[in-house]
């Protein structure tokens, strides 16, 4: 009698339900038919928050910019409203059930990153404009609580960390099927490159990026001896596939990031000591300043512009005289050096520079594409842009966590005997190197198209590291 009685009032809140929503729809209050959108994640959220993270990675690929589509609104649907509902969960989660995982909190990654976010928080409060600073660390924030923190606990189980990467992947490739198609309805030239990618992403150096993070991953899924043949042979053709993207997308940033992970590559492949790579950086660094006026004087005699052609487009990437992208570029660099001469200690503020960067343009450093009001975009760099925005202590705590992720990795893959794991870390590092080499030249880690990849991929490395790394020898041992 019960269950009866439990069926009768199921039915007939669902009858409601369905009565009120024609009532709504019928005075056109649409906004009523998202309510079981939203109970829906929310379910999911409390009770199975890992689908929820999927789904969000699965929708990044896809995700439409409304700043980009004529509104004055800068928000990614539906992934950033979904990752601010799940940062929410996870920071009422930790105030009720009392703290994290102290391996994790505790691991020398993720100390690094917390200080450089305290940083962000000081910054913030002494930042030139307040408001947008703590707006641009909550951003930060809804980014790294569910894809680095929850991350590593997603992470637990191996096979999750080929999910995430194929969840990726998957819509990846609709949007390279979708660049591709209009790319080639223009002839393929290089300037219908930078925007047959949109709205799915604004330009061609996001996409080339995010192609090029997940790139060593798929090739070192072709070699993983626990993946069957035809999974095997699915990665070796999306492969070729983002090789094809990447040479089309005629972004020069991501061609020399992924040279740069092939030459790391090496050095674990041929186990080049630390100390020689070391000492071969000081080297390049001493030379470049003792001949900087002989380079500048070189660079400067280049004019060659961006071409279709592959070896003329790559030769554009050391021309600063004529070509505007790399003028442009340079003019938001010494932008940002000399705001953070003018406030080296806490800088501007976290987000500000986009508002503050107009007045310290030189006439003579400024392109066709330079606007006196400084509103196109960033500092073009992940390392000028804190400098600027949160001082000298921004930039090094910036570098800090590159470098201990660095660290970090390599003790894993040296130190780890599964060669799975081994496989995995050495893919997620030099993916990582990829948007390292690339965070030079741009700036995309506030957007979710490479937050998510980005964070997800440090969360997979802590993770390999503390859950699977004893556990691997271990079994190997046995």
């Amino acid at each position: 009698m019960i269950d009866s009685i439990k069926l009768k009032w199921f039915y007939g809140f669902l009858l409601a339900f369905i009565a009120l929503g024609c009532i709504f729809l019928a005075n056109e209050f649409y906004w009523f038919a998202a309510i079981p959108v939203i109970l829906g994640v929310v379910f999911l959220a409390v009770f199975a928050i890992d689908v929820l993270l999927f789904i969000i990675v699965f929708c990044t690929p896809l995700a439409i910019n409304l700043e980009g589509s004529g509104t004055q609104i800068a928000l990614s649907l539906p992934t950033e409203p979904l990752l601010a509902g799940v940062m929410l969960i996870f920071l009422i989660k930790i105030a009720f059930e009392g703290g994290f995982d102290r391996k994790v909190l505790f691991h020398p990654i993720s100390v690094a990153i917390i200080i450089n976010l305290t940083w962000m928080l000081l910054t913030s409060l002494t930042s030139t404009m307040v408001i947008v600073s703590l707006k641009h660390l909550i951003a930060q924030l809804w980014f790294i609580c569910p894809f680095y923190f929850l991350g590593t606990q997603l992470f637990r189980e191996l096979k999750n960390i080929r999910k995430f990467v194929w969840f990726y992947i998957i819509p990846l490739m609709i949007v390279i099927g979708y660049t591709i198609i209009n790319h080639q309805m223009h002839g393929f030239t290089e300037k219908s490159a930078h925007s047959s990618m949109y709205p799915f992403y604004n330009d061609h150096t996001a996409y080339a990026a995010a192609i090029a993070l997940f790139l060593p991953l798929t090739v070192s899924f072709i070699f993983n001896p626990r993946m069957n043949f035809l999974s095997r042979f699915f990665s070796f053709i999306v492969t070729v596939i983002f090789l094809v993207a990447l040479v089309l997308s005629y972004t020069r940033a991501a061609w020399i990031s992924l040279a740069i992970a092939l030459f790391v590559y090496l050095i674990f492949a041929f186990r080049i000591r630390f100390s020689v790579v070391l000492i071969g950086m000081i080297t390049s660094v001493a030379l470049y300043f003792a001949y900087q006026t002989q380079i500048t004087m070189r660079l400067e005699k280049n004019r060659q512009q961006s071409a279709t052609d592959f070896n003329k487009h790559l030769e554009s990437m050391s021309n600063i005289k004529t070509d505007a992208s790399n003028r442009e570029r340079l003019n938001r660099w010494q932008c940002a050096i000399r705001m953070f001469k003018e406030k080296p200690v806490f800088g501007w503020g976290p987000g500000t520079y986009q508002f503050n960067y107009a007045p310290f343009q030189f006439a003579k450093e400024k392109t066709d594409i330079s606007t006196n009001r400084g509103d196109r975009g960033n500092a073009h760099s992940e390392y000028l842009g804190p400098m600027a925005e949160s001082g000298l202590p921004g930039l090094l705590f910036i570098l800090v966590i590159v470098i201990t992720i660095i660290y970090r990795a390599t003790i894993l893959y040296s130190n780890s005997r599964d060669k799975e794991i081994r496989l995995l870390t050495l893919g997620v590092l030099l993916g990582l190197i990829t948007y390292f080499v690339h965070g030079g030249l741009n700036d995309f880690l506030d957007t979710d198209k490479a937050a998510v990849p980005f964070w997800g991929f440090v969360a997979m490395l802590v993770a390999m590291d503390v859950y699977h790394s004893k556990k691997a020898n271990e079994s190997f041992e046995q």
